[in-house]
């Protein structure tokens, strides 16, 4: 299916690997050139060449750290006038919140919430004039399944959903979308990380966690991040224009409500 953005142009922020590279890599293979942007320069520099190869589409690669102006000032000179905007970023260590402080709670909206209202505001109006724009936030399930060990993200990405919500309304008539994908489980780094942090607590070890959370989702299994990234382009698309505002769950069935 041609998804009618071959010549469009996107900036993602978080795509040196992961669930980010792999929206990445989807854009690309639909003809996108792209612009990725992390911290680790080895790391964005062997995925930017990845996708080259794998595609043939333009890859732009930007070592920033878009938590901070400079950063984004950095990320947006490369792609000023970006027609698609990913917003990636990786989430606090679990914990007890009864060891979080202002400074935590601070560092967390810093990270998870204040950045992409950044990003957003930077673009959106340009989007609207130029009468295209798909954005998208990899915020997660826990904003619709609060986990008790994450509840910095929790709270920081909530903020980040309901900041959202009222500006997809008022941009989706100039054919500019906005919204956010709540991923599951997947098999990638921040996944392992994340139970890497829980291991102390639960005094189990990686395997016994991996394991048991894969049984435990109704697909029996964790999410390839190849298939987020489809889901991704498909918002992307030329098709998407009438979907807004929305929190869309790929986890796997785990989600128990009926809405």
């Amino acid at each position: 299916m041609d998804l009618g953005i071959g010549d469009r142009r996107a900036l993602l922020t978080g795509a040196s690997k992961g669930i980010g590279k792999a929206c990445a890599m989807a854009l690309a293979r639909e003809g996108v050139a792209v612009t990725i942007v992390a911290r680790t320069e080895a790391t964005l520099l062997a995925t930017a060449e990845e996708i080259r190869a794998a595609t043939g589409s333009e890859v732009t690669p930007v070592v920033a750290d878009v938590t901070t102006p400079t950063g984004r000032m950095a990320a947006l000179a490369a792609c000023p006038e970006p027609d698609i905007l990913l917003n990636n970023a990786g989430g606090c260590p679990p914990g007890d919140f009864r060891n979080w402080g202002r400074d935590d709670w601070i560092a967390a909206i810093d990270l998870m919430m204040l950045p992409p209202i950044e990003m957003m505001k930077a673009t959106v109006d340009g989007m609207m004039a130029r009468g295209f724009g798909r954005i998208v936030n990899i915020v997660s399930r826990s904003v619709k399944i609060a986990q008790p060990e994450l509840g910095l993200s929790n709270g920081a990405r909530s903020g980040l959903v309901g900041f959202t919500a009222g500006l997809a309304r008022q941009t989706v008539a100039k054919n500019v979308t906005i919204n956010n994908l709540l991923p599951g489980i997947f098999d990638s780094d921040a996944q392992r990380e994340h139970i890497r942090g829980m291991l102390e607590e639960t005094g189990k070890s990686f395997d016994d966690i991996w394991q048991e959370r894969a049984r435990s989702n109704p697909a029996g299994r964790y999410g390839g991040t190849e298939e987020i990234g489809a889901y991704f382009a498909f918002l992307c698309s030329a098709y998407a224009g009438y979907i807004t505002g929305q929190n869309l769950l790929i986890d796997g069935g785990s989600y128990p409500g009926t809405y």
